[in-house]
């Protein structure tokens, strides 16, 4: 694996993959909208750089930072220090992921973290606009006529890549951040989205 990693096989193998479940899906192979978030992960005892502690989480680890398309398949992935903000995160993100990996793009959806100098160096340097779905007001039964509101509200778009993160779960070693290197986390998250979509595929095919 370490080999596949440090060449690129499978970075190319993971996005063709996507660029083919997206052709089976009846879409363009290069999306033109997105999702970005990260998901704080607790770290094991293996030490390893990019490690901090997440304050408002009060977790010890690393976050996993994901750019997905509409459908929840990842565009690109970064691992880093949980102490490190999500719009610091999200610009590292994006730096490193080449321009001509994603032509088509114009829209990314996110949440407030990710607003004003995110916001601004994201337009400024990819030309793309940034916009956060907004939860519906909560505290407006309070001023007039109708019911308090029950359960979690999903926002729009918003859950997306937060199905993608609970897809990611699912596998074993992505469980808790057992990497001793950041890099290998990012590794571990394409395979296993290599894994979902092949079984995507295969299902298309039957």
């Amino acid at each position: 694996m370490d080999q596949w990693r440090r060449d690129g096989r499978l970075r190319r193998a993971h996005d063709r993959l996507r660029e083919a479940v997206r052709r089976s899906e009846g879409r363009d192979r290069d999306p033109s909208a997105s999702v970005i978030d990260s998901q704080a992960v607790r770290g094991t005892g293996v030490g390893g750089p990019e490690r901090g502690y997440d304050g408002a989480k009060r977790l010890l680890g690393r976050k996993r930072h994901l750019l997905v398309d509409t459908g929840g398949l990842v565009l690109g992935a970064l691992v880093h220090a949980a102490s490190l903000h999500d719009r610091d995160g999200a610009q590292r993100l994006l730096t490193d992921e080449p321009r001509e990996d994603l032509p088509r793009m114009e829209l990314v959806w996110a949440d407030g973290a990710y607003t004003r100098t995110f916001r601004e160096w994201a337009e400024q340097e990819r030309g793309w606009r940034v916009e956060v779905p907004r939860r519906p007001d909560r505290q407006l039964w309070r001023y007039g006529p109708g019911e308090k509101p029950r359960g979690f509200p999903v926002l729009p778009r918003r859950w997306v890549v937060e199905r993608t993160f609970a897809w990611l779960g699912q596998a074993r070693r992505l469980a808790k951040d057992y990497e001793r290197l950041p890099e290998t986390g990012v590794a571990m998250i394409q395979w296993a989205m290599s894994r979902i979509m092949l079984r995507r595929l295969a299902n298309a095919v039957l």
